[in-house]
């Protein structure tokens, strides 16, 4: 379909009509879906960043338990999207999808808010009656807890995947001027979500352990439904996604493995005219299986409307980076533990900034924040410029130098929170602190700042090149499914996670020996767990290297 002149190619308005360029999209739309999306993560880090001392705390679950609970939920929350983008790209749009999940959303945060203060309620009520140590809530306010915290993932799963992808549309990819803007907004909008999820870290986490849970996940329920005004006030002015022949491109891409694996023992053998043999030499050599899905039993070409070449040619896009998306998930299980572990490494430091104020444990993310926020602007105003007249490219190093460039921050951030740790036993240690894990170590919060920083460089390189990666590189038509398939990786990271936990801790906790995650951490050996991360991460990063080196760019792509 080619676009009239002075409107955009394969967008529409609110109207179904062609959209004109000069009255639509760019900053101006991108604004009010990037306002959306600071709330949204302001509100999921307002559970996800503190949740393991929620669970440790009024729900009084042991370290190691609480540790899987969130690394679970965690990852649920990033492969739910999975099924967001599906219902997205093949029914509602992502428009009504963004619509209809922050509903859920708001509705799971209004929920947990009940929880959390029916809980409190109940266990003030029990520790004026009874020993301390044998409170614990019931099982209906548990079952509600986790049943509003699935549920915000269940919001999120929808809103997550639509939300980027709805961004990312505002730009024209085939427009010089909208394809630079485009690789921009990708380092910006990481900028505005930090800057959320710092303020979460800052406020919320100060507000939930030292004022009330309940109102810790109050405020952000409020903060959702004033952010879901703000991004339907924009929608006169968004670029809609039209598809292209009406087809769902999930039966596209469906069709094409199938009938693929059914022509398997076929052969072009007898390609009539010169037309259909142009069609044919228009596949790519690569996954040159798919090419006979364009084959009829008799060896001849299906029509157009049956199968296409751009239906072939959109699946090998899929299935092409499958193999970075494996060898992405090591720096996936790292990610995992700054929500976790590191904070629980903080809790056992001295986290007084002046006399009368101390650090809460979970805000120590900031320094991830922070490091993000000073990072990009140097990234896009200083590297960007610099690399792209070296390289001549539009983004200056490509996506996969980007994301192998993070990984490399990432290994180096494990070998520093291995060597922390190791200093942090032996402060413990050598100041008789071993049994008495209530007691602060004489070792300051600030030792922790050089992992969270690396990590938070580490992020801009590789989760902002995996989002501008999967999300260039899969068909125009399945842009949620190519977002939902970066925070796919953090799912299955999130789960590895969990399942090395539990094996370690069953492994080591035998024999009246203490598990390297033991509750009381004086006596755990997190630094060996980190050791263990650091060789995954080196072999994960082999691999990717291995892969990247080889990956062909998909022709429509600015690299």
């Amino acid at each position: 379909m080619e676009a009239a002149e002075g409107t955009v190619n394969g967008a529409v308005d609110y109207d179904g009509n062609p959209v004109p360029r000069s009255t639509s999209g760019g900053w101006r739309s991108a604004s009010f879906i990037i306002a959306v999306e600071v709330a949204e993560r302001f509100a999921y880090y307002g559970i996800s960043s503190n949740l393991i001392t929620y669970l440790t705390g009024p729900l009084g679950q042991s370290t190691a338990s609480a540790a899987a609970n969130v690394n679970t939920w965690s990852g649920t929350a990033t492969l739910l999207p999975l099924l967001g983008a599906f219902v997205a790209d093949s029914f509602l749009g992502r428009y009504r999808t963004i619509i209809f999940a922050s509903l859920i959303y708001i509705l799971g945060l209004g929920l947990l808010t009940l929880a959390a203060r029916l809980t409190s309620a109940n266990l003030h009520h029990c520790r004026s009656t009874k020993d301390v140590s044998v409170c614990a809530p019931p099982r209906l306010l548990v079952t509600l807890f986790f049943f509003s915290v699935y549920l915000v993932a269940v919001g999120q799963g929808g809103h997550k995947p639509c939300v980027q992808a709805f961004g990312g549309d505002q730009f024209d990819g085939q427009d010089p001027k909208e394809s630079k803007a485009k690789s921009s907004f990708f380092n910006w909008w990481y900028f505005a979500i930090s800057v959320g999820i710092t303020m979460t870290l800052i406020v919320l986490v100060y507000i939930q352990e030292n004022l009330s849970w309940a109102l810790g996940f109050g405020i952000p329920c409020v903060v959702l439904v004033v952010a879901l005004l703000v991004f339907l006030l924009g929608s006169r002015t968004y670029r809609y996604s039209a598809k292209e022949n009406g087809k769902n491109p999930f039966m596209r891409i469906g069709r094409v493995i199938v009938r693929a694996i059914r022509n398997r023992r076929n052969t072009p053998s007898a390609i009539p005219s010169e037309e259909d043999a142009f069609q044919w030499r228009q596949c790519t050599e690569q996954f040159k299986f798919l090419n006979k899905a364009l084959l009829a039993p008799d060896g001849s070409l299906v029509g157009q409307n049956e199968c296409s070449v751009n239906d072939v040619e959109d699946t090998k896009a899929l299935l092409k980076i499958v193999p970075i998306w494996i060898t992405s998930v090591a720096y996936a299980i790292v990610f995992a533990q700054t929500s976790t572990f590191f904070t629980k490494q903080g809790a056992t430091l001295d986290r007084k900034i002046v006399s009368s104020f101390r650090v809460p444990a979970a805000t120590l993310q900031t320094f991830i924040g922070f490091s993000i926020m000073i990072f990009i602007p140097v990234y896009d105003r200083i590297v960007v410029p610099i690399s792209r007249r070296l390289t001549r490219k539009p983004s200056g190093i490509t996506m996969l130098q980007r994301i192998g460039s993070g990984m490399v921050f990432s290994i180096i951030s494990m070998v520093t929170a291995a060597l922390v740790e190791r200093k942090r036993l032996e402060a413990a240690k050598d100041n008789g602190l071993l049994d008495l894990s209530k007691v602060t170590i004489p070792m300051s919060i600030w030792w922790l700042a050089p992992q969270y920083i690396l990590c938070g460089v580490a992020d801009v390189l590789t989760i902002v090149g995996l989002q501008e990666f999967c999300y260039d590189q899969v068909p125009k038509e399945l842009r949620s499914l190519g977002i939902s398939i970066y925070l796919s990786i953090f799912g299955i990271g999130s789960f590895l996670s969990t399942f090395l936990i539990s094996t370690i801790n069953k492994a080591t906790s035998g024999d009246g020996q203490e598990s390297w995650f033991a509750n009381n951490l004086n006596r755990a050996h997190l630094d060996y767990f980190y050791w263990l991360l650091t060789g995954l991460s080196a072999l994960g990063f082999t691999a990717y290297l291995y892969f990247s080196r080889s990956y062909i760019y998909n022709k429509e792509s600015a690299i």
